[in-house]
């Protein structure tokens, strides 16, 4: 015959292993959870680093396009090669790097945009080359167009 104190004893018993599937189980979705909360954290790191490469390359190639509109030859002297980029993309800075290989040869560009990110600078850059442009220009200002004579 079962006593009341046997089952007392065995509703005790259930009770501590019922404790110690509750501790057990908060002690691993806590696990669960720190490493839920990480890989988000990683994945917004991420998705940010990614959307300021996307600006970055959208940057160099607006200065590698007025390069080429504007024509290689003597752009530095022009133009400025170095500086920050237009609002609202002032966190960014550029370099152009324009180099004459002689003659009729292209000219080799390296377009640079540099910016601030998790305490340090990155940066992202492309070489090309540019060919000269046919014929001569003449000095005119910003608002002229191009007269080019064969």
């Amino acid at each position: 015959m079962v006593t009341t104190r046997s089952k007392i004893v065995r509703a005790a018993a259930r009770r501590g292993s019922i404790l110690v599937d509750v501790i057990v189980g908060s002690v691993i979705l806590g696990l669960a959870l720190t490493a839920m909360i990480g890989l988000v954290g990683r994945a917004i790191s991420e998705q940010t680093g990614g959307e300021q490469l996307q600006t970055a390359s959208m940057l160099i190639d607006e200065q590698l396009a007025l390069v080429l509109a504007r024509g290689p030859d003597n752009y530095a002297s022009r133009y400025d090669t170095v500086g920050p980029c237009d609002p609202p993309f002032d966190q960014f800075r550029y370099e152009l790097d324009i180099q004459e290989q002689g003659g009729a040869n292209p000219y080799f560009v390296k377009a640079t945009v540099f910016w601030d990110a998790g305490g340090r600078t990155r940066s992202a850059s492309v070489e090309t080359l540019i060919a000269p442009r046919p014929g001569e220009v003449e000095v005119r200002t910003l608002d002229e167009s191009v007269t080019r004579t064969p």
